[in-house]
């Protein structure tokens, strides 16, 4: 007689854990994370990549638009001798009434570091500092290059190029360089103050005294403060030292970087 098959005992059914109920409060968390995590990457983006897109893009636009310049500078002059200094007498004003975001100079500041060039367009709305061609804007109503009184521009520090990043970094004696169709303006950093957003007698023509009548030529140079805030303005003061015609050709100390941008 056949014995019966052993009987394999059954494992005991392991019990089933509980399911996992999805709260509100733990989707709502979930969420915030994913937007905190995008709101980050996009102010990475905006801050640093884009910024830099823009400051690449803002400076190819100031070269071109000083080497296009420069060559009408040497076309006017055609064989003869530079002019001597002797001979530029008191610097031209440009009294031409610009359009909101048009161009008329190229700023350059050696202590902004290489490619900080930046084009100067009339207007001071987000328009003109957000461009990717000017980044630079001039305070309506100010005085120009050259001229007595003050030639008040602004730009942005920490965004859509930053045309003043480094602008708390003027020491004593920098120079301020400022190209027009007409020529070169060379201006000397003097001061550095920080001011509340309504401070808007930074900008007058004698800074602080409006009703004062200007006996200078100033440029005054703004910005937001401190980085990545705009609860302060940080302003920075230069001087008219010289000027030299377009004919002439940049001042000698910047003279090969200028080649260079045409390049």
């Amino acid at each position: 007689m056949p014995e019966p098959d052993p009987v394999t005992p059954h494992a005991p059914e392991r019990a089933r854990a509980p399911r996992r109920r999805v709260s509100v409060v733990g989707v709502l968390g979930e969420i915030l994370l994913t937007a905190g995590a995008l709101i980050l990457l996009f102010l990475g983006w905006q801050l640093w990549w884009n910024d830099a897109i823009m400051a690449a893009q803002q400076s190819d636009a100031a070269s071109g638009l000083s080497a296009e310049w420069s060559e009408e500078g040497r076309a006017s002059r055609g064989d003869e001798p530079a002019p001597a200094p002797a001979s530029y007498g008191d610097p031209p004003v440009d009294t031409t009434a610009y359009d909101n975001g048009d161009t008329f100079a190229v700023m350059y500041v050696p202590r902004f570091g290489e490619d900080s060039q930046r084009q100067v367009a009339e207007g001071i709305g987000l328009d003109v500092l957000n461009s990717f061609e000017a980044g630079v804007g001039h305070y309506p109503g100010t005085q120009m290059p050259g001229e007595v009184g003050n030639f008040a521009i602004a730009a942005h520090r920490s965004a859509y190029g930053g045309g003043m990043h480094e602008i708390e970094q003027f020491q004593l004696g920098d120079a301020i360089y400022l190209q027009t169709r007409d020529g070169w303006y060379t201006y000397r950093f003097r001061d550095l103050e920080y001011v509340t957003p309504d401070a808007v007698a930074v900008i007058a023509p004698v800074p602080h005294r409006p009703e004062l009548t200007p006996t200078d030529r100033i440029v005054t140079l703004t910005s937001c403060n401190p980085l990545y805030s705009t609860a302060e303005r940080i302003i920075a003061y230069g001087v008219l030292e010289s000027w030299q015609p377009a004919a002439a050709g940049p001042p000698a100390e910047i003279a090969a970087q200028v080649e260079a941008w045409g390049a």
